[in-house]
């Protein structure tokens, strides 16, 4: 997108499509000068609704340079080709979107994690990863929305915001991060849910995990976007609907003393899954489409979408860990607590297996929309509602379930790494690093026109962020490799 402002008059909007790009079933708009306006154009389907311009403009007898800020309700329309009618996702989808795939195989593994810390400790630590994670994921957005700008189409991926920002050093780290913290995530997801519905199902374990595959990959593919929000709001009613029965069950047996228990030197080894924990980077760029480049409306699915499983989050590990006071930490193995809830309350098993799948369920769903539009635009695929390629769900949903089923006992090891590794580098250090050379480098930030920036701190806070999960990183190697 770019702007230029003539003196005779306002800014006139004007519809274009860059012959370059394919945009699908969008167009963007640029803002012109005063001219005369073009005829109307039946096929475009992105308007400019509102535009707020604020700033300074600096005169001189030389030249006159501005620099503004542009605010918009939203950059383009979504419409559906058959009937050319606006389709904009809502924002309770959005937000459903953002908590369900936070709410996933991670909080199951907090107790295990923060077991040694205890519960006043690890909570200060994720309310601390919380912040964190949601300054990662307001980055990726505002990189993302300039990246829609500037390449004027729609479903951009963090292939090409790292391109545009990072080059091809970039491209080569995001890519291959991503790849491997989404599929170690899956094969973790498919694994934990093979095996509860094994044991509820009474089934053979490969065919529990190409049941679940087939179900949950089908709703990602056929499901439009009004199906997949709506199941996804019924996965959270149910996640909470169940969560609330379990602390009910629970409750009874709850040590309120035992939540005052901190072992903070403990804390650096519970980070990695924390973070983890709290990972809904990847359907960042699927929301900021859905939400048609709505700043705004984007900034506030993210925070409230991330808070859910925050109160979640917290009250899970209270229960759990002031449930379970007789915990063994001389073991170098890790002792899962919900083994040992439901082998002490017969009444909670049934309630954690069934809060289990759901939580697993909705983090599948957005790794899986995650995965494959990533896989689509890496590989030059039409990634739009109406012009879905089966490749990418195909390359998506395989490779875990095999891996899933060669390996039923990875859960814990899958998480651990992908945390550990992944997370951090991913969705910690790159989005850091992507803005800081959106925001500062004369080659990506060479228009006047510049979107406002969704996280205040300026280089300071991006400095405080890569730092941080260089030291977290830095960290835990040199901890495995003491320990080893």
């Amino acid at each position: 997108m770019a702007a230029s402002f003539s003196p005779c008059g306002p800014p006139q909007v004007r519809v274009f499509s860059p012959p370059s790009t394919p945009t699908g079933n969008r167009h963007f708009l640029r803002i012109a000068p005063s001219l005369p306006a073009p005829p109307r154009r039946i096929g475009a389907h992105f308007k400019l609704l509102q535009k707020r311009f604020s700033g300074s403009v600096i005169c001189s007898s030389s030249k006159r340079q501005s620099e503004e800020k542009l605010e918009v309700e939203r950059l383009f329309s979504n419409l559906n080709q058959a009937t050319l009618k606006r389709e904009p996702g809502s924002l309770s989808s959005a937000i459903f979107l953002v908590a369900g795939t936070t709410v996933g195989a991670g909080i199951l593994a907090i107790p295990a994690v923060t077991q040694e810390s205890g519960f006043l400790a690890s909570a200060i630590t994720c309310i601390i990863c919380w912040v964190f994670m949601v300054a990662t994921g307001l980055l990726i957005a505002e990189v993302n929305v300039n990246t829609m700008c500037e390449m004027g189409s729609g479903g951009v991926s963090l292939v090409s915001m790292a391109m545009r920002t990072l080059g091809k050093v970039g491209v080569q780290i995001a890519s291959w991060s991503y790849i491997f913290i989404h599929y170690a995530l899956l094969v973790a997801y498919v694994a934990r849910s093979s095996d509860i519905l094994t044991n509820t199902l009474g089934i053979p374990l490969w065919e529990s995990g190409i049941l679940f595959s087939l179900i949950m990959g089908g709703i990602c593919y056929f499901g439009s976007q009004r199906v997949i929000g709506a199941v996804n709001g019924i996965l959270v009613f149910g996640i909470v609907i169940s969560f609330a029965a379990l602390v009910a069950v629970a409750n009874g047996d709850l040590h309120w003393d035992a939540l005052l228990r901190a072992n903070f030197g403990a804390v650096p080894m519970s980070i990695p899954v924390i973070a983890l924990s709290f990972v809904y980077q990847n359907v960042v760029p699927v929301i900021c489409t859905n939400l048609e480049g709505d700043l705004s409306k984007v900034r506030t699915s993210i925070v409230l979408g991330t808070a859910i499983p925050l109160a979640l989050f917290l009250v899970w590990n209270a229960v759990i860990l002031g449930t379970i006071t007789d915990i063994d930490m001389g073991s170098d193995k890790i002792i899962d607590p919900l083994q040992q809830l439901r082998s002490s309350n017969g009444a909670v098993g049934p309630i954690i297996e069934v809060f289990s799948l759901i939580a697993i369920a909705t983090s599948y769903i957005g790794f899986v929309l995650g995965l494959s539009d990533f896989l689509a635009d890496l590989l030059k695929l039409p990634s739009g509602q109406e012009q879905n390629s089966p490749l990418p769900y195909i390359l998506t949903l395989v490779p875990p379930l095999i891996l899933s089923l060669l390996d039923p006992e990875i859960f814990f090891k899958a998480l651990d790494f992908a945390g550990t590794y992944g997370v951090l580098v991913l969705f910690g250090i790159l989005p850091a690093a992507m803005s800081w050379s959106d925001r500062y480098s004369s080659s990506t930030n060479s228009s006047s026109l510049r979107l406002p920036e969704l996280v205040p701190g300026g280089r300071i806070t991006l400095a405080v962020l890569i730092g941080g999960s260089g030291f977290v990183i830095i960290s835990e190697l040199l901890e495995n490799f003491s320990h080893k």
